[in-house]
């Protein structure tokens, strides 16, 4: 796959130590420079914020992204890097949308955003509805991976016409994830559901599987198209 054609990654996992991504600097920096071998010019990262696993905030995430900033200019890996996270939509997320706390956006207002892969929330649809109202916009990750919704295309519908922004997992289109994941990715992209792809890296299992992914002819044309918008962030 020619990921310049993607030009920026922004789902990821490459702050050292701070949720179940990258381990150490050591490994963030060789994950780096695997992203810029690909043909990655820009990498926005984002540690999970999800309170009852990773207790992170905006300034925890921040001098994180400042000690690797270091080691990657000390190991000369020229990358543009920034941070954002994903907010695990909880009731520790509508706390801080509550107190009108400050969140990390990906670009602008845009927030990445994840529910539960494994138990569908009864209260999807109103606390992304509590995202836009709070003045961002919300921007559902892999929602292919909620195979809970397997096949309940009418409240994807839904949720879109919502004006929610959905973001792929690369790998889900391989089959990385199982047949339903890969099945509900290829229907999203089919029906030009999404607005921006992402690796969702947390290891060298995952780069590894991006150097031999092979790219759907609905993705490629969606990207040549300018369809998915990573390129502006």
């Amino acid at each position: 796959m020619d990921y310049t054609l993607v030009g920026t990654d922004m789902h990821s996992h490459l702050i050292p130590g701070i949720d179940d991504g990258s381990p150490d600097l050591e490994t963030s920096v060789a994950l780096i420079q695997g992203f810029k071998e690909l043909g990655y010019s820009k990498l926005i990262t984002t540690p999970h914020i999800l309170w009852d696993l990773y207790k992170n905030t905006p300034e925890r995430i921040e001098k994180g992204l400042d000690l690797l900033r270091k080691a990657l200019e000390e190991n000369q890996v020229a990358v543009e890097i920034e941070a954002a996270a994903e907010y695990f939509l909880d009731d520790h997320m509508q706390e801080l949308l509550q107190k009108k706390e400050r969140l990390l956006t990906i670009k602008d207002n845009l927030v990445l955003t994840e529910f539960s892969t494994m138990h569908q929330s009864m209260s999807m649809k109103n606390i992304l509805f509590d995202v836009l109202m709070a003045g961002y916009q919300p921007i559902l990750a892999h929602p292919e991976r909620y195979i809970y919704l397997y096949k309940k295309w009418d409240l994807f519908h839904e949720i879109k016409d919502n004006g929610i922004l959905f973001q792929l997992n690369l790998l889900s289109v391989t089959g990385g994830y199982g047949a339903r994941v890969q099945e509900i990715a290829q229907y999203l992209l089919d029906h030009d559901f999404y607005t921006f792809v992402g690796t969702d890296l947390h290891h060298e299992g995952h780069m590894a599987r991006l150097k031999t992914l092979e790219i759907p002819a609905k993705l490629q044309e969606l990207l040549t198209n300018d369809r998915i918008q990573n390129r502006h962030l």
